[in-house]
């Protein structure tokens, strides 16, 4: 046993991924009032969230979600799951990776990116139920704008890899392809790099 390698992650991470809260299980009935997905199976990662809301409070009761990710997927969707019983719908909608990773104690920079898909997988099902109870002048739709006009690259695009490691221009030219036409975009690319880096991580991390 004492050869085994060192355990990377926390504690917190090591315990919600071991014993992930609020699974949805194979014969339960969980009546949703909204429901996301978001990632590609194809590509690896792909999460589901469901939420039961307290209309009078006009807040989310209870939770279930599935996902075929990686460890720090499980965890952090494990976490999340907890942390929005009881809150708003506005407060919920606008929780970060950051604030997961915060709620996990930490992951390792290369697995942050794993913290995104429950986070928006919970947008979309907080979406989804404005759309059944025909209030959608409250939905709020993430639209991506095209930094990179030769390559066609979003900012989205570039915020996922900047979640992936991207710290500098050459990579995220290795990673999106932007820059390598005409090279007008660069000066926009790196304002958001920059923009992106600080958002999901702490000066520390940069």
């Amino acid at each position: 046993m004492n050869n085994l390698p060192n355990w990377l992650y926390s504690d917190t991470v090591k315990e919600h991924f071991m014993n992930p809260k609020n699974i949805l299980k194979d014969n339960e009935n969980f009546q949703e009032d909204g429901k996301g997905i978001t990632g590609n199976i194809k590509c690896g990662d792909q999460m589901m969230m469901l939420i039961q809301v307290d209309k009078e409070k006009n807040t989310i009761k209870d939770c279930r979600w599935l996902t075929y990710g990686c460890a720090s997927a499980i965890a952090s969707t494990s976490v999340l799951s907890e942390m929005i019983k009881g809150m708003t719908l506005d407060e919920a909608y606008h929780l970060t990776p950051k604030d997961v990773v915060k709620g996990l104690g930490s992951l390792p920079e290369h697995k942050i990116h794993c913290s995104v898909l429950g986070d928006k997988a919970l947008r979309a099902a907080i979406n989804d139920y404005y759309r059944r109870n025909g209030m959608n002048d409250k939905i709020e739709i993430e639209e991506a704008r095209i930094v990179c006009q030769c390559m066609n690259v979003t900012d989205q695009e570039i915020e996922n890899a900047v979640l992936e490691g991207a710290r500098t221009y050459i990579e995220l030219q290795e990673m999106t392809k932007l820059g390598t036409v005409c090279g007008k975009c660069k000066d926009e690319a790196m304002r958001l790099l920059d923009e992106f880096v600080r958002k999901h991580f702490s000066p520390k991390e940069k």
